[in-house]
């Protein structure tokens, strides 16, 4: 359950993507299988809560038990076909106290409705000397039976429930809409009627994450308990 993956996060779903039906609908079915059709994704991913350009890299800051945590999120030009789709790369790195601790490439695509969908991810956690010792939650759709799911509807409203990811006792992620008018102040800066979503994971019940997305720039602040509350914000953005 990574910073971003924006796919972090038990609700089923069978999905057409004719008509533009939304997330909310999907998630009171009983089977999760959603049908993806390539014709209906588009080339960029400009989301307002979630716009992804290429070039773009947000970066975030936590103060962890250990030490000061940096999250750094690239959004690349790379893409990936996953599906018939193409997907944007973003990758997604972590270190703790200056130590390279992981790093995600992260893959992500808009439909002609204005849904952004996660298609997976190939993470590896390092040791100190840079040695792979993880690729724990590495899942691709399509393969293996893994399956793609929303990571940021076209037209959250509260109370709306979806599932992020589903790779069966892998990645398993769900969020919930909670409110549109949230406030938030974080170093790169204050913002109001931002969305806030519960995320959270069914192999995971002790974490329970609260994101916070403002309009026109995207993920600006996550709270995640962990017996003890962590405060992960934004404090930069940059562009090539």
């Amino acid at each position: 359950m990574s910073t971003m993956s924006f796919g972090l996060i038990v609700i089923c779903v069978s999905i057409a993507l004719a008509g533009a039906p939304s997330a909310r609908a999907y998630a009171k079915d009983k089977t999760y299988d959603p049908v993806i059709d390539p014709a209906d994704f588009v080339d960029v991913i400009d989301n307002p809560y979630l716009p992804l350009v290429p070039g773009t890299t947000f970066t975030y800051q936590a103060e962890m038990e250990d030490g000061v945590e940096v999250n750094e999120v690239q959004v690349t030009d790379e893409t990936k076909v996953i599906l018939g789709v193409v997907c944007t790369v973003v990758c997604d790195r972590v270190w703790a106290d200056g130590v390279l601790t992981e790093g995600t490439y992260d893959w992500y695509a808009q439909d002609e409705d204005g849904n952004v969908w996660y298609f997976g991810e190939d993470t590896k956690e390092y040791d100190e000397s840079g040695n792979v010792i993880s690729t724990e939650g590495s899942w691709e759709a399509g393969v293996d039976g893994a399956k793609p799911g929303i990571v940021m509807e076209a037209n959250p409203q509260p109370g709306d429930s979806y599932r992020q990811e589903y790779y069966e006792d892998v990645a398993e992620d769900m969020a919930k809409v909670l409110r549109l008018n949230a406030s938030v102040s974080v170093p790169y800066g204050e913002f109001e009627d931002c969305l806030k979503t519960k995320e959270w994971t069914p192999l995971d019940r002790g974490v329970v994450e609260h994101k916070y997305y403002a309009w026109g720039v995207g993920l600006v602040l996550v709270t995640e308990l962990k017996g003890k509350s962590v405060r992960v914000e934004l404090v930069e953005i940059t562009t090539d």
